[in-house]
């Protein structure tokens, strides 16, 4: 028994052997694929994991003279002064509302868009349609809000308009309450065609005989993108859900702060902004990094949730 034992390990152990040299062999044929997966490694590396290393200044109190290593620890105190700031329930509500106010509003066009373009029997409209949908996705930040601003301006296109109705200027950046609705029709303008090129690649891998059947049993056009397309990029589009629930704290901070000014402040100062102020205006090193590890923590929490609930739901997941 005790042999038998031992002759089956010897044989499992040689097979392993066997199995190892086999897959060192083949990686060594193919060490062009190994050799171009080092520059995104190394990219991954020194833009997502060193940084990391700068996390600790979120409990430290951050002497430059001292450096970070040198710099005392001051444990939690930092999270401590961001939940008691005056500032910390305003920043929470314009962060979150900005967020889900885009997720909810941005999340139909790009599947709208998508389905009329599959629909489309015209391949020269179909291509113009892409063309002009996914042109401002290669705008700038800058260039997207600098056209906002020359719009809405007091002698923009936009007041002119309503000038030449007999209607009175109206200072829309200077609003408060119009300033998320600013932000999200021009983020959903910029960015609509190019978040409908993953809902078309969907349609497109749709298999025709679906839409056979569908005609063949009497539907319409709206009866087969209820029953047909809808279905199809469901999947997709749960996915993206999922992955953009993760960024409701991380709002971008390049437009934001471009469309910001001391009127529109109460409702467009998030907390990617007040990183920035603190941190590189007031030079606290220490409370930004706090706040900006709180937001991690969150958005990754959130992002588990949300995966969660969506395995247990549609049995659609990131993992």
């Amino acid at each position: 028994m005790a042999e038998t034992v031992v002759n089956n390990q010897g044989a499992s152990s040689s097979q392993n052997q066997t199995q190892f040299k086999k897959q060192c062999r083949l990686a060594a044929r193919r060490w062009q694929l190994y050799l171009m997966l080092l520059l995104p490694i190394a990219y991954v590396i020194v833009f997502n994991y060193v940084p990391m290393f700068g996390i600790q200044l979120a409990f430290k109190n951050y002497n430059a003279r001292l450096g970070i290593w040198g710099s005392p620890w001051v444990g939690l105190k930092h999270f401590n002064n961001l939940f008691r700031s005056a500032q910390f329930g305003r920043l929470m509500y314009n962060t979150i509302s900005i967020s889900l106010y885009g997720l909810v509003a941005g999340f139909f066009p790009p599947i709208i868009l998508a389905i009329a373009i599959n629909e489309c029997t015209s391949s020269k409209m179909k291509k113009a349609v892409q063309l002009i949908t996914y042109a401002p996705h290669f705008l700038s930040v800058v260039v997207v809000t600098s056209i906002v601003m020359q719009l809405l301006s007091g002698t923009g296109i936009v007041n002119t308009l309503i000038h030449n109705m007999g209607g009175d200027t109206i200072n829309f950046l200077g609003d408060p309450k119009k300033f998320k609705a600013i932000y999200i029709i021009s983020g959903i303008w910029q960015g609509v065609g190019y978040d409908a090129i993953m809902y078309i690649a969907a349609l497109t891998a749709i298999s025709p005989e679906l839409y056979e059947a569908a005609t063949v049993d009497g539907a319409n056009i709206w009866q087969r993108i209820w029953n047909v397309d809808i279905p199809s990029i469901m999947p997709t589009a749960i996915i993206l859900l999922i992955m953009s629930s993760s960024k409701v704290l991380n709002v971008g901070f390049e437009k934001v702060y471009l469309l910001q000014n001391s009127l529109n402040q109460s409702s467009s100062e998030i907390i990617s902004t007040y990183v920035y102020k603190m941190g590189l205006v007031n030079t606290e090193y220490g409370f930004s990094t706090a706040v900006g590890l709180f937001q991690s923590v969150v958005s990754l929490i959130l992002l588990v949730i949300v995966n969660t609930i969506s395995r247990k739901v549609t049995e659609t997941s990131l993992w």
